[in-house]
């Protein structure tokens, strides 16, 4: 038994195999969820929205089901769990379905953004409480505070992500390279194999979804999938930055920090509800501006590859030199696209 399981352990083909469970039970999932979804779950066109015709939401239970099944299911068959993983992968989990079924009921009737939030708070300190007691990222800070900071940093991410998906694709082109990144820095050793297989499936329930979300969507992710996305991945990126590569972790997620943030420090400026949903993030603009949702998605994802690729330059050079060049490089390059996402196509 334990020769079958080697290739399971570390070979490519555990890789594909996790992946390509995640994306069958997510395909299988959808169109069992769909007539479902079409009948109490769809979104109607306004000012605020990418689309034009209703369209069923909450293709994210499909997602982060298969998520949580390919990753549970792959840790036990390949012998990962340990107690203090096992805990550990119990508390994520949990926090993921609670904050999967706050987007939920969200989604079928909008709740006040007070609950919201707190909902959201507990969840983002349960997955804080499992990072390894020695996660510090500020030595010159005391860990409580530190630990404070992460809370408000992971509940700000997981509102970004939510934000950010907004057109058709667009999380898709996001967290596909994402994802794929955070597998290639694990093999570089970056991650350890428990979030390795995390984000594996991950990225495998994402697959899964992206042929009902080309453009033109036939399923929206809806916050019950947004949410816990923004969870999950904030939680990996935090063990990748455990690992010693922070800049390697901020740069993975470049693209949806600068868009965001700016947009809501914008948005704060000009006094505006910045809970209250817009067409002005830096994408949206695009579409309006003469790019078509394609060319959008295209410039993004293109984009998140040679973020990846600045990603993995950090964790092999591991030199401060290296980081600060990738990170200075990685600004830049997405500063010009979102100067260009800003002016008019001619």
């Amino acid at each position: 038994m334990t020769a079958l399981l080697e290739p399971f352990r570390h070979g490519t083909m555990a890789g594909v195999t996790i992946i390509a469970c995640a994306a069958a039970l997510t395909t299988l999932l959808i169109v069992w969820l769909r007539p479902w979804l079409i009948r109490y779950a769809m979104a109607r066109p306004n000012a605020r929205s990418s689309h034009t015709k209703p369209t069923p939401q909450g293709g994210g239970i499909a997602v982060i089901a298969a998520f949580l099944v390919a990753a549970n299911v792959s840790l036990s068959v390949a012998g990962l769990w340990s107690a203090d993983m096992m805990s550990g992968m119990v508390a994520v989990s949990a926090a993921t379905i609670l904050i999967a079924v706050l987007g939920a009921i969200d989604d079928i009737r909008p709740i006040d953004v007070i609950p919201r939030l707190l909902f959201q708070v507990l969840a983002v300190a349960i997955v804080i409480a499992t990072l390894p007691v020695d996660f510090q990222m500020t030595p010159f800070l005391p860990w409580w505070i530190e630990r404070i900071l992460l809370v408000l940093a992971g509940v700000w991410f997981v509102n970004l992500v939510n934000f950010m998906d907004g057109l058709d694709w667009m999380t898709v082109a996001e967290f596909v390279p994402l994802t794929g990144g955070l597998v290639l820095l694990g093999a570089f050793g970056a991650l350890p194999p428990y979030a390795v297989v995390c984000a594996l499936a991950l990225l495998g329930a994402l697959i899964g979804f992206a042929p009902f979300n080309r453009p033109v969507a036939r399923l929206f992710l809806g916050d019950v999938g947004s949410l816990p996305l923004g969870l999950v991945a904030g939680w990996l990126l935090a063990l990748l930055a455990n690992k010693g590569h922070l800049a390697a972790a901020i740069l993975l997620p470049l693209y949806y920090l600068m868009d965001a943030t700016i947009t809501l420090f914008r948005r704060l400026a000009r006094g505006e509800r910045v809970w209250q949903a817009h067409r002005s993030h830096f994408y949206q603009r695009a579409t309006d501006n003469g790019f078509t949702v394609r060319q959008v998605i295209a410039h993004v994802f293109i984009l998140n590859i040679v973020l990846t690729g600045l990603a993995a330059l950090c964790v092999q050079a591991n030199t401060p030199a290296s980081e600060i060049t990738a990170l200075v490089t990685g600004t830049l390059i997405v500063g010009l696209l979102l100067m260009r996402f800003s002016r008019k196509q001619t």
